[in-house]
């Protein structure tokens, strides 16, 4: 088994950190991650930094993971233009929730212990704070972070004391957990090195104590130049009532080829060997997009289960060949209901490509079909086909209509 540091380093972990040598990190000590609970599910960006958090566990340290009541409460204004709408404590209390409830699921089978910011501030004073955090954090420091510059700068839209805080928040939950917890080691996203820092900066004035930060590079696509987790619609999100099962399948399925040999490393526990396979595999054959095939079926199966893993699988197999169109089962159909056009069983042809919106009027249709570039489960139609059993309408390669 490789040590942590070169397990990191090829899977291209490695950002920044406070060690002096990278090797340290192979020593197990008690570390934290955590993520506020601005919505009521993490992103495929959060998800990758809890990678990053399962080979620290694999290899032996002792990890908590944070849900931030609190700092959620003022939520982090790094990288935001404008000022954040603040969230009801109803929201809050009901995001912590989902947000500990994906924790189970991403580090199920591991040990691990959910803490709450918001337990260990309720009760603190703002004079206490004040005197007893406050007093230790350096002002000129805090103004010079890039995004608080951009903020207060010319043309900038400004910044409340509350989000200009949020730092002092985040590192004091540092603090806490290295007296009450033994916590020595932050683990975070690039974009979070300042707040950890911050961290770090309080435990050696406040205790003495000496403490790390390990941050991971942001997932940036390769092709756009975009930090990675978005899709045409909007972010892409682990719960399944935010972005579907299918929807997220598909999503790592259509990666692009150069992105896709960063995210196998990133978005999955396959070791090196088979990864390196799976790269000249696909560069062998591109086509066959053996690279993307494997990495959505094991980011889905992470957080869906393997079962629905398995089900996407084959459904998009059967959506993308050729004539194969009736090994559809039941609630595949059910599925793909809430995903695709649906139309009612018993209609023409014609008129299910209408229905739908796949053709703009009967003429349009017509040409279609004439053209050879519809099938129902796999079968050529004709104009005076009539659809009366459940299956699958196409239109050429990626477009389709359920008939239910």
């Amino acid at each position: 088994m490789s040590t942590l540091s070169e397990e990191l380093t090829w899977r291209g972990f490695v950002n920044q950190y406070t060690f002096a040598d990278l090797a340290d990190i192979n020593e197990p000590r008690t570390l934290y991650w955590g993520v506020d609970p601005s919505a009521s599910s993490m992103t495929i960006g959060n998800l990758a930094a809890a990678m990053l958090v399962r080979h620290f566990i694999d290899h032996g340290h002792k990890v908590i993971l944070l849900v931030g009541g609190a700092t959620g409460m003022i939520g982090d204004p790094d990288g935001k233009k404008q000022e954040r709408d603040l969230q009801t404590l109803a929201d809050i209390e009901k995001n912590k929730a989902g947000l500990a409830e994906q924790y189970t699921t991403i580090f199920a089978g591991k040990d691990f212990e959910i803490v709450d910011n918001y337990d260990w501030f309720k009760d603190m004073g703002y004079l206490e704070f004040l005197r007893d955090v406050g007093k230790h954090a350096s002002m000129t420091q805090m103004l010079d972070r890039d995004f608080v510059q951009a903020r207060v700068g010319k043309g900038g839209s400004g910044i409340s004391y509350a989000e200009f805080s949020y730092s002092l928040i985040q590192g004091y939950d540092f603090v806490h957990l290295f007296r009450e917890k033994g916590a020595s080691l932050q683990l975070a996203g690039a974009d979070q090195w300042g707040n950890s820092i911050m961290g770090v900066q309080l435990i050696r004035k406040l205790t003495g104590g000496e403490a790390h930060v390990f941050t991971a590079p942001l997932v940036v696509n390769k092709q756009t130049g975009v930090k990675f987790g978005k899709s045409e619609d909007g972010a892409v999100w682990l719960d399944a009532a935010m972005t579907s099962p299918y929807k997220f399948y598909q999503f790592w399925l259509n990666t692009d080829d150069e992105t896709a040999e960063d995210l196998i490393k990133i978005y999955t526990l396959l070791d090196k060997p088979t990864v390196d396979e799976l790269i000249q595999a696909h560069r062998s054959e591109p086509y066959l997009r053996t690279l993307q095939k494997r990495l959505a079926h094991e980011v889905t199966a992470l957080v869906h289960g393997s079962e629905k893993a398995d089900q996407l699988q084959q459904i998009t197999e059967v959506l993308f060949s050729n004539g194969t169109e009736g090994k559809l089962r039941a609630e595949d159909y059910k599925l793909l209901a809430d995903e695709l056009p649906t139309v009612q069983v018993g209609i023409s042809a014609i008129e299910a490509l209408t229905g739908s919106g796949i053709a703009q009027s009967n003429g349009e249709a017509r040409r279609l079909i004439e053209g050879g570039a519809v099938t129902f489960n796999g079968q050529k139609v004709t104009i005076e086909t009539e659809l009366g059993t459940v299956g699958l309408l196409k239109k050429g390669k990626n477009s389709f209509v359920i008939v239910r």
